[in-house]
């Protein structure tokens, strides 16, 4: 087998490996495994096409399984996203230059590079990412200190490291002259290029996680059951609407009940708003009964609320009390591209795309991750998708949040590639802001995450159950809530430049290429 195919395959397989550290298959040590092989086979790469090669291979082996949940919603938007998200791996390998410095810009432009994936197109795709990997390894706890994408730099970086003293290693045992001019000061930035990843996760041990409040909040999440990879064109409103009304009924009167809540637009509703219709009083029947609030997913005409255009609806999750008032409400901001909207509807109609099967465009929220409800705590709310982007989250809390919730709905999903990553997404969540998270969903998975990422319930698929659980309420700031992602791009953003540096120099006074 030539040279080229064989690397360009063990690329290939290194991203296989990361992909199999993410959920639904999950074990975390092989995404250090598989970073450590790609990285080897980076670091040496003599021509820069070679290191956009194995790169875009790399990525593709990592995303196109990572993400292969995609395919259910457009396979030509599945197929063209793998290539995508491999190409710009690619360019990431392109961009590292092979030099004395390689190991430490390679990982710094993987991780810029997902830190553009996080937001970039159509908002961002931040599933099968390094972070959710880690989430049950020693290395998740380093969200609370610099999020996820500092998580994805730590694995990158870690892989790094362990590959560069590897190949120094087999060079020394075989005589080969590795370091090149400025040894000593190559040996220290191997010596930091693994220390430093470690020292972060040694940090994260010691670094603030909130506060308890020593008061807590029992909250009953109703999930009401039905079969799995079902879209809403197949299943009726009214039978998910009953299925949840009827699991609601099950819940006994209990005086230390604070709080009901149910998934992500179980309540579909069409022509009228929420307070008009009758499912309205239906719901609130229930709320009378066990006298509490309850927390309601439900999606309406968005030009009935003065939210958007005709044709065009509205996600959000509301409050209602026990009074028959609708006290607060949150409005969905970062929507599923593909899945609750259309990006260039017109376009791809004139194309003969599919748009079909998005018959209404969600319309994007406007107001801060946060209920209220009085006699209540206020809590931070990410509604599905959101729970993939950190930043959500973290404005929730900022805002005042003691707990997070995240109704969702992943019904029309088969396989469990979506709803596992998401448990791991609502897990990162919760290490990331020190606070407990209350997942439902319709048809699973529900869960109850405590402050440093454990799940302490969680429901089957399909399943009809409602998790009751008396959630510890926090205050107080991680690290990461404080400062966000920003220091930890730019500080990325530092490494390159600094390594890009390293790298013209380098030019002028050449050292000798590893093979």
């Amino acid at each position: 087998m030539p040279r080229g195919l064989s690397r360009a395959l063990a690329a290939l397989g290194s991203g296989f490996l990361v992909a199999l550290s993410l959920p639904p298959w999950g074990f975390w040590p092989l995404a250090l495994i598989g970073v450590s092989f790609y990285m080897a086979l980076g670091l040496t790469a003599v021509r820069a096409r070679d290191r956009a090669g194995l790169g875009f291979m790399f990525g593709l082996g990592w995303l196109a399984m990572g993400c292969g949940w995609m395919w259910q919603l457009t396979p030509p938007g599945y197929i063209a996203a793998a290539l995508v998200f491999a190409g710009a791996h690619g360019l990431a390998g392109l961009i590292s230059w092979q030099h004395r410095a390689s190991f430490w810009a390679l990982p710094a432009a993987h991780t810029l590079i997902e830190a553009v994936r996080f937001s970039f197109p159509f908002g961002g795709v931040p599933l099968a990412s390094l972070g959710i990997s880690q989430v049950a390894g020693p290395l998740g706890g380093t969200a609370r200190v610099v999020g996820v994408i500092g998580v994805t730099w730590v694995v990158f970086q870690l892989g790094a490291a362990i590959a560069e003293w590897v190949l120094a290693i087999r060079a020394h045992i075989g005589h080969a002259h590795r370091f090149g001019a400025g040894g000593t000061w190559r040996v220290l930035a191997m010596i930091g290029a693994l220390a430093t990843p470690v020292l972060l996760a040694v940090i994260a041990l010691f670094a603030p996680q909130g506060s308890a409040t020593g008061q807590t909040m029992r909250i009953a999440a109703v999930q009401g059951g039905g079969r799995q990879g079902t879209s809403a064109l197949q299943v009726p409103a009214s039978l998910v609407a009953a299925r949840h009304l009827e699991a609601t009924a099950q819940i006994p009167v209990d005086a230390d009940l604070d709080l009901v809540l149910w998934p992500e637009n179980v309540l579909r509703i069409r022509d009228l708003a929420f307070a008009d219709h009758p499912l309205f009083d239906e719901v609130w029947a229930q709320s009378r009964r066990l006298g509490v609030p309850f927390a309601v997913g439900i999606t309406e005409d968005a030009d009935l609320t003065g939210r958007g255009g005709r044709g065009q609806i509205t996600n959000a999750q509301v409050t209602l009390s026990p009074s028959g008032v609708i006290t607060d409400r949150y409005d969905k901001v970062r929507r599923v591209p593909f899945g609750e909207y259309v990006p260039l509807r017109s376009l791809l109609e004139t194309l003969g795309a599919p748009v079909d099967q998005v018959l209404s465009d969600a319309v994007a929220g406007k107001g801060p991750a946060i209920l209220k409800h009085p006699g209540l705590t206020p809590m931070a709310v990410v509604i599905s998708w959101e729970v993939f982007f950190s930043g959500r989250a973290r404005e929730g809390v900022k805002q005042g949040g003691q707990v997070l919730l995240n109704p969702t709905n992943g019904a029309s999903y088969t396989g469990t590639i979506v709803q596992t990553q998401q448990v791991a997404s609502s897990r990162l969540r919760a290490i990331e802001t020190g606070r407990w998270v209350m997942q439902v969903a319709p048809t699973g998975f529900s869960a109850v995450v405590d402050a440093g990422g454990n799940v302490l319930q969680r429901s089957a698929v399909s399943e009809a159950r409602v998790i009751t659980a008396d959630v510890e309420l926090r205050t107080g700031h991680t690290w990461y809530t404080r400062i966000g992602d920003g220091p930890v791009i730019w500080l990325l953003l530092v490494i390159w430049v600094v390594t890009a540096a390293v790298e013209f120099r380098s030019r002028s006074s050449p050292s000798p290429v590893r093979r």
